[in-house]
């Protein structure tokens, strides 16, 4: 006989007789509120807003979630495909972000999200296309921040089409979205050895000049721990706009930094602080990813680029480099003359990719040009060779695939 049995009628017993409800109650009070052992382990299943919640019971709680959420420091994406509603407020994006941010498991200190620059047109189409963009595009992001803690850093990017991968697994097949509502946001939460810092130059008309003193302000130039720069332009349909972006590019092309990134319709959101001059002038937003423990590769698929062999050949030479796919993720920059009319069939890069890195969630956009090159560093070694040249970072009907690891998640 075990030392606790239940009886027929579900008492529990022991040896010494049936225990009361409320020794059981009181045991179970003590080891909630004593072993912390045990409540780190109960709060491993709890995701972040709960655990907050937690948090404010006592001291030990308190301690306790702190330490769980310190530990939680993997790369976070949701995304959405489809119609999410008649008004702004309830575009897909904000649908499923509203839903997942109860269930994520970290705490986002940087909100980086894209959605697709026509749906925001439709839902204004009584107001006119550019009134719709910067009317609805600023509904969206109000509504979106309001979900965010607001310590919560955000830049939020309108494209012509999407690239996702379908919340719910990391092996979830990759989608080209070139038509329709869809949308993605990048959650960085707080990781140790690694800094994430969004910047934002816009063209000033009275100086034709660009101040490269900006750059080393936003951690882009003599920073020895920067391993990778995300940058987008946008406005770039406007006079004047390419030869700024080369005069904000060229000090930052660095053999051992990964640039990639590309020209977008507009910005959405640079958190609430966002000034005007901002939004309509010719601008470049982006985030410096720096920490020693980051590691990224970047191939260019140029534009004679036309079967899936050679495209499997461009994912063989990323897939070379030999970074960690554990807490990584891809992320994909076309121009929106490739995908389906450019292969004559759907989803050819997506899918190369998702066959080479098949637990790295791919996420991206169609856009109005790309930045990136064929740059593949995994620590000190460059799989190309350098030469003395800098490579050329400006591109048309091209793709820029890129694959960042940030680290061990814990």
């Amino acid at each position: 006989m075990s030392e606790m049995d239940v009886d027929q009628c579900g008492d529990v017993t022991d040896n010494n007789g049936p225990r009361s409800h409320n020794s059981l109650e009181n045991q179970g009070h003590y080891v909630l509120s004593s072993l912390a052992e045990v409540v780190e382990r109960v709060m491993s299943f709890l995701p972040s807003k709960t655990l907050l919640r937690a948090a404010c019971v006592c001291r030990l709680w308190r301690d306790c979630a702190w330490r769980k959420l310190k530990t939680r420091q993997k790369i976070t994406w949701i995304s959405s495909m489809g119609a999410g509603g008649m008004d702004l407020s309830g575009h897909s994006l904000v649908h499923v972000v509203k839903e997942e941010l109860e269930k994520i498991y970290i705490i986002p200190e940087m909100f980086l999200y894209f959605t697709d620059s026509e749906s925001l047109n439709d839902h204004g189409a009584h107001c006119g296309p550019k009134k719709a963009k910067k009317k609805h595009g600023s509904e969206m992001a109000v509504a979106l921040e309001k979900l965010l803690p607001s310590e919560c850093q955000v830049v939020g990017l309108a494209t012509p089409g999407i690239v996702v991968t379908p919340i719910g697994s990391t092996s979830n097949q990759p989608v080209e979205m070139e038509d329709g509502e869809s949308g993605f946001a990048l959650l960085f939460p707080k990781i140790a050895g690694v800094k994430i810092k969004k910047f934002q130059f816009f063209k000033d008309s009275k100086c034709k000049v660009f101040d490269e003193s900006k750059l080393e302000e936003a951690g882009l130039k003599n920073n020895p721990d920067l391993r990778v720069v995300l940058i987008f332009g946008y406005n770039t349909w406007r006079h004047g706009a390419t030869r700024f972006l080369h005069q904000v590019l060229n000090p930052l092309n660095e053999k051992s930094i990964i640039i990639a990134g590309g020209q977008v319709e507009y910005l959405a959101s640079f958190s609430s602080q966002t000034n005007t001059q901002g939004t309509d002038c010719i601008g470049v937003v982006g985030l410096a990813l720096s920490g020693q423990q980051i590691q990224g590769a970047t191939v260019l698929l140029d534009q004679d680029i036309y079967d899936e062999k050679t495209v499997d050949s461009a994912m063989q030479r990323l897939k070379a480099a030999n970074i960690p796919t554990e807490n990584s993720v891809g992320l994909m920059f076309a121009c929106v003359g490739r995908g389906e009319q450019h292969y004559k069939k759907k989803n050819v890069e997506a899918d190369c990719f998702r066959k080479h890195f098949p637990n790295v969630p791919l996420l991206g956009f169609f856009g109005n040009g790309e930045i990136g090159c064929d740059r593949v560093v995994s620590g000190s070694f460059t799989l190309r060779e350098c030469n003395s040249e800098k490579d050329n970072l400006l591109h048309g009907y091209t793709t820029v695939m890129t694959l960042i690891h940030f680290g061990p998640s814990k």
